[in-house]
């Protein structure tokens, strides 16, 4: 099978796809965020890399079987701009129409975050097919809502039954499931996390006192006893004095990746391609859908 790769990032499509166990004849990448690439070239060096998606009329591919990409969606999400379909970035789903209407691979996949739906309308009139809505929660420890649109038909995976606190390096945290990675996470706050119900803590304390009503998390998991972005958040700076932030390889867990997938360039770029990256086992449950 040759695959076309657009807006590849670090390949999880490369990674999906041998997880699944489809064999591969070449993967063609697409992708201009330098970290990005080295992450990928590290951990499949097979790859071959073509540049930016605009210059593709230059590209020499043989008849492409599978086009996948996620076009950036800053422009489309909810918590983005919402400029949308003036967005330059989001502009870029327009060079995977126009490819995806010159190649004609057998099979194409799109994913996208959730947006409007004036805008997913558009977007599932261009290609001709509805989309997906699959959450990560479903095979990680993340809740993770993401679109995906294809001409083949895939159901939703079977929950796993992930909790964050199994996926973590040590600590505790104070729900089930992690809030969605974002490239930031890394610089999460204690202030963004309980009153602004952003980003991912981890707790290495033995339990948290509410500030309210003496409400405990305690390190055997559930809580629905601390809401985060509700009224019993413990206050800042004074209940909570040992925290931390998600590691580099937590996040790989919460995204599905293996172990130090990302090692290799700084923990700000790690989390930054993890925030923007897929859910590899999402893209696995996929690809095994596809006919042979």
């Amino acid at each position: 099978m040759n695959v076309l790769s657009l807006f590849d990032g670090m390949s999880a499509g490369l990674q999906a796809l041998k997880q699944a166990g489809i064999p591969v004849t070449n993967y063609y990448a697409s992708e201009v965020d330098k970290y990005a690439i080295q992450v990928a070239m590290k951990n499949h060096p097979e790859i071959q890399q073509l540049g930016d998606v605009t210059a593709w009329r230059s590209w020499n591919l043989p008849k492409i079987d599978l086009l996948i990409g996620g076009s950036p969606c800053q422009g489309f999400s909810n918590a983005g701009t919402g400029m949308n379909f003036d967005d330059p970035r989001s502009a870029l789903f327009f060079e995977y129409v126009a490819i995806l209407k010159e190649l004609k691979p057998k099979f194409f996949m799109l994913e996208n975050v959730k947006m409007k739906k004036e805008w997913q309308d558009i977007i599932s009139e261009i290609l001709g097919v509805g989309p997906v809505e699959i959450n990560s929660a479903l095979v990680s420890a993340q809740n993770r809502k993401r679109l995906y649109w294809s001409n083949f038909e895939f159901g939703q995976p079977e929950d796993r039954g992930i909790l964050l606190k199994d996926i973590l390096e040590d600590g505790f945290v104070d729900r089930d499931k992690s809030r969605v990675i974002i490239g930031s996470i890394g610089r999460t706050t204690k202030r963004e996390y309980f009153k602004k119900s952003q980003g991912q803590l981890v707790f290495v304390n033995a339990r948290i006192n509410s500030s309210q009503d003496g409400k405990i998390v305690s390190v055997d998991g559930k809580s629905p006893t601390l809401t985060a972005g509700h009224n019993n958040y413990p206050k800042i700076g004074t209940d909570i004095k040992n925290w931390r932030k998600l590691t580099p390889i937590e996040c790989e867990r919460l995204q599905t990746f293996p172990d130090n997938y990302t090692e290799g360039v700084s923990n700000t770029q790690r989390y930054k391609m993890l925030g923007n990256g897929w859910t590899v086992a999402v893209i696995e449950h996929i690809f095994r859908a596809m006919p042979a």
